[in-house]
């Protein structure tokens, strides 16, 4: 009997022991929920949520702001429109989220956080093969949001490609684009440029090249190794002291200064220049006004002038023909012809 009673003290110790850790795990799961007030909403994942569980957390920017409530199939929880066809937007995988409202504090409704970029991607969380949401803004024209056919029961968040998508679509691509590619003709070509190569450094204008380049280094060696380098640099420092020295010299140090003053002058009278030009420009205005006046005062002399040489040049050629009409007067009438 003693035995029997220690038994079932045991047995409900260990049943104890369960319910206690049964009510902790769903305390745990349920904190963020039953923590304050907190808001429920959904996103639509084209691509696997393994390792995504009901219980696993919502992040923006790491930082926990609430948990994932329900993970389902789309088919399953909206029903397609009689005769729609089963479209891509019924392939999708649902994600309800609810979030803490004092944990993120003051923000814009979400329809506007939409429109400034605000998108959920599944993050991995280290290499435990546990997955969680994060939520961050992104360039929504890079992102634009998904249009679904239906009518969410929660205020619902686009979603984008994970970072492990994107790489995967990207390497899927790239085996694509490889696959498009004609891969013997590529390697033909390759093999026979490289046989084109060895041919040229063999035999050809390439081979020639490095040869005469060869030659030449070996003829510049000789040549530096002949010649008088030492000599050469005391050579070159003795004209540089006797730059130098003539550079420190009196007469170079005047003519330097001769020409800055020189300089100086030229400076002087350029900057003269201007208004002489100006004076040279009114003087010429005065002389052509001067002109013009001139000539306006002596067209009409010129005139009478001419009149007058004119009236000489007549009374010269009357006296030339009648010179006693000048001393006697007029000429007496002509003699009339007789009657007959």
């Amino acid at each position: 009997m003693p035995q029997a009673r220690g038994l079932y003290l045991r047995v409900g110790a260990l049943v104890l022991a369960g319910l206690a850790l049964g009510v902790g795990f769903i305390l745990f799961l349920t904190a963020d929920r039953l923590g304050g007030d907190s808001r429920q909403f959904e996103t639509y994942i084209r691509e696997s949520v393994q390792g995504l569980e009901v219980g696993a957390a919502v992040r923006y920017r790491g930082v926990s702001i609430g948990r994932i409530s329900e993970v389902g199939l789309v088919s399953a929880e909206y029903r397609r429109p009689e005769g729609d066809p089963f479209g891509a937007a019924f392939q999708l995988v649902y994600v309800r989220f609810a979030v803490d409202n004092a944990r993120i504090g003051e923000t814009p409704n979400v329809e506007e956080a939409v429109k400034l970029g605000l998108r959920v991607r599944i993050a991995a969380q280290g290499i435990t093969g546990v997955n969680y949401l994060e939520l961050d803004f992104v360039d929504p024209t890079r992102f634009p949001p998904r249009a679904v056919p239906w009518e969410p029961r929660f205020p619902y968040v686009p979603a984008i490609p994970s970072t492990v998508a994107q790489v995967q679509g990207a390497a899927e691509q790239l085996l694509q684009k490889l696959q498009a590619v004609d891969l013997p003709a590529l390697l033909d070509n390759v093999i026979g440029l490289v046989g084109d190569l060895r041919g040229q450094v063999k035999e050809g204008d390439l081979a020639v090249t490095l040869r005469e380049a060869a030659d030449l280094m070996r003829t510049l060696r000789a040549a530096a190794t002949q010649a008088d380098v030492p000599g050469m640099v005391a050579e070159l420092q003795g004209t540089a002291a006797d730059a130098r020295r003539l550079l420190a010299s009196r007469e170079v140090t005047q003519a330097l200064a001769n020409a800055a003053a020189a300089t100086a002058d030229l400076r002087g009278v350029t900057a003269r220049l201007p208004a002489s030009m100006n004076s040279l420009d009114a003087s010429l205005r005065s002389a052509r006004s001067a002109t013009t006046d001139i000539q306006a005062e002596l067209a009409p002399i010129l005139r009478d002038l001419r009149a007058a040489v004119a009236n000489l040049r007549d009374t010269t050629e009357q006296l030339r023909r009648y010179p006693s009409q000048a001393i006697f007067g007029a000429p007496p009438p002509a003699p009339m012809e007789p009657r007959r």
